[in-house]
């Protein structure tokens, strides 16, 4: 079984306006989280749960998520709309001398 370092996970730190305090989380692990009052001690405290909880998952023989980092992306994914969104989405393209490819990823890429 592969030990994964469990610094290599993807860590995030946010306000939660609901706890009045800053929220550590990790993305591989979804269930997880960490509240403190300062953002460094929400990054240091969900760190080291997500270690406790790899190094148990290791004891049990317990398969570990891989660090989105560490995975391979081919860069390509559906997306359904509804026809009448497409049919906008290929006119808008059209209008602007694109592909709705590009049309679409410079939507993604700028919100």
């Amino acid at each position: 079984m592969k030990t994964i370092p469990h610094d290599h996970y993807t860590y995030r730190v946010t306000w939660s306006e609901e706890d009045k305090e800053y929220v550590g989380l990790c993305a591989e692990f979804p269930g997880l989280s960490w509240l403190a009052s300062a953002p460094e001690a929400a990054l240091r405290g969900v760190r080291s749960v997500v270690a406790d909880v790899v190094e148990d998952m290791n004891t049990q023989r317990e398969p570990i998520p891989e660090p989105l980092a560490s995975r391979s992306f081919s860069g390509k994914f559906m997306v359904r709309v509804p026809p009448n969104v497409h049919r906008e989405l290929i006119v808008e393209a059209a209008e602007a001398g694109v592909s709705l490819n590009r049309l679409a990823l410079a939507k993604l890429a700028h919100g």
